[in-house]
């Protein structure tokens, strides 16, 4: 009997087999982490896709529908303002029920939705399915930043968060590329049921395979961790020696030693469950901090918003580019972003370990800078060769401030209220998400001074429209700017005495919870 030995394709495979089972769970701490992580970031990796499939068929849908750039970004805002509008009831419920159960709820909603949009016939029609679509863009925040808390230990969420937003990114380079493909080869109503199916599935899957964690910090998923176990700690209160939520905490015991003391004022000693939600968004906007992260992060989110509705249209139209060398342009500059979203949160911790208490919004400062700085000569320039690297670096920038801004709000909050605390956050951050599109296809049409309705079957991209959007790009860059000067600038003095605070409130709350028990 002749023995069977694998050729050249079966050995790649099997080394691709080998770095997904082994390499990829130690990286980020055993299967049982790689699962939640995976998970986080699918919830967020839709969303994602959504908006970006708005984008990606931007081209089919203003020929079918007879709309332009404007019409285009109102898809995107309708839904994205709905969730803004729905996110503080979001966050409350987030830090009362089952945080898993809510989010597989939404999603199913927002799947539904997104099918039903594929069966429009009109513009108006599918205008009115993106408000259901607000559904998961109110959920996703709150329940993914309270999730991400929970499971993993504090020294540890930059890096972790690196992990969890990459879906965010990974979503929005697949609803470009695949929708895009979809739309061009089938239909943009193909490209809506497409993305509809994988909504469905991580509605069940969740559901079935991700338990609620303990909300009292007792217990975190540990790293080395080959199973997600539903938690006992909260209901009987049995100390953990190995979890010891004041010994996990980096930012926490860094401020400890250098002496740096709460502010008395906003030192929190009750039950926070029973606070109302009113109480709980002053409280948020009352910590200096946490205000200007909050504004910092809705700058960012602003940008990228309106980035990722055009960068399709802006990219043929500039570089005269068809539907696939467009998304393959788009994959290279994504992946910049992948880069410095997983570099982002990792160089943070690095730096908290080596006592750098302000390491988190520091190095989000400094992203934010690199981004406007990469992007502006990028967006002047009409050859594809001499922009690719500087957005790709751009990318890179605009991707890495995101996991240590995450990191730092949590650091910034007592556990209890991470929830409402996040969901004030989204707000803020999908409102100017939602204007976002409807601004730069606006701004975009005034400064490139052409008809919206120029698209057509041999010029199916106008190059005046693209031009436009490049000024667009160019002068909301300014805010990302200012962002990245409020944080390096004011944020990196108050962040140790509100960690402080925060860590003196979770002390309190704890003792307070014991006592009654």
């Amino acid at each position: 009997m002749s023995s069977h030995h694998p050729g050249p394709a079966g050995r790649t495979v099997g080394r691709v087999r080998s770095l997904l089972v082994r390499r990829v769970p130690e990286k980020v701490g055993g299967r049982a982490r790689l699962k939640v992580i995976t998970l986080l970031a699918c919830v967020l990796a839709l969303e994602s896709a959504d908006a970006a499939t708005i984008g990606a068929t931007a081209p089919q849908l203003e020929a079918a529908l007879n709309i332009g750039n404007t019409q285009v970004g109102l898809l995107v805002s309708v839904s994205t303002g709905i969730g803004a509008i729905a996110t503080l009831p979001a966050g409350a419920l987030t830090d009362r029920i089952n945080r898993t159960g809510l989010l597989a709820g939404a999603i199913l909603v927002w799947s539904v939705a997104l099918a039903l949009g594929g069966l429009s016939t009109s513009y108006q029609m599918l205008l009115l399915t993106r408000v259901a679509l607000g559904a998961i863009v109110a959920t996703a925040g709150p329940t993914v930043a309270s999730l991400t808390g929970d499971y993993f230990p504090v020294s540890e969420r930059g890096r972790i968060y690196g992990f969890v937003l990459s879906g965010e990114l990974v979503g929005a380079g697949v609803g470009l590329m695949l929708s895009g493909d979809i739309a061009a080869a089938l239909s943009w109503r193909v490209a809506f049921w497409a993305l509809a199916l994988p909504g469905l599935v991580l509605a069940w899957v969740i559901w079935r395979n991700l338990p609620e964690p303990a909300r009292d910090g007792s217990w975190r998923l540990p790293y080395g961790a080959q199973r997600i176990r539903p938690h006992k700690r909260a209901a009987d209160k049995t100390p953990d020696p190995d979890q010891d939520p004041a010994t996990d905490n980096r930012a926490g015991q860094e401020v400890r030693k250098k002496g740096v003391d709460p502010r008395p004022g906003l030192v929190l000693e009750e039950d926070l469950t029973k606070k109302s939600l009113w109480w709980a968004v002053r409280y948020v906007l009352r910590v200096p901090t946490n205000r200007v992260l909050i504004v910092s992060s809705a700058l960012g989110f602003f940008f990228f918003s309106g980035l990722r509705t055009f960068a399709v249209v802006f990219l043929r139209g500039r570089y005269h580019l068809g539907q696939g060398t467009a998304n393959m342009v788009l994959f290279m500059i994504g992946i910049g972003a992948i880069v410095g979203v997983l570099a982002g949160g990792r160089i943070a911790d690095l730096l908290l370990e080596r006592h750098r208490v302000s390491a988190r919004p520091v190095i989000a400062g400094i992203c934010f800078l690199i981004a406007v700085g990469f992007f502006l000569p990028g967006l002047s320039t009409t050859t594809l060769l001499i922009a690719a690297p500087l957005f790709f670096i751009a990318a890179a920038g605009l991707g890495g401030a995101n996991p240590p801004l995450d990191a730092a709000r949590l650091d910034l909050m007592p556990g209890r209220l991470w929830g409402r605390a996040e969901a004030v956050r989204t707000v803020l951050r999908y409102a100017l998400g939602a204007a976002a599109p409807v601004l730069f296809g606006l701004v975009s049409a005034w400064l490139g001074g052409t008809n919206e309705h120029s698209y057509g079957a041999k010029h199916p991209v106008s190059v005046q429209g693209a031009a436009g959007l490049a000024d667009a790009f160019s002068l909301m860059l300014f805010p990302l700017f200012v962002a990245g000067l409020l944080i390096l600038f004011w944020a990196r003095g108050t962040y140790p005495r509100d960690v402080a605070t925060a860590v003196a409130s979770d002390e309190a709350v704890r003792e307070h919870e014991d006592a009654a028990a």
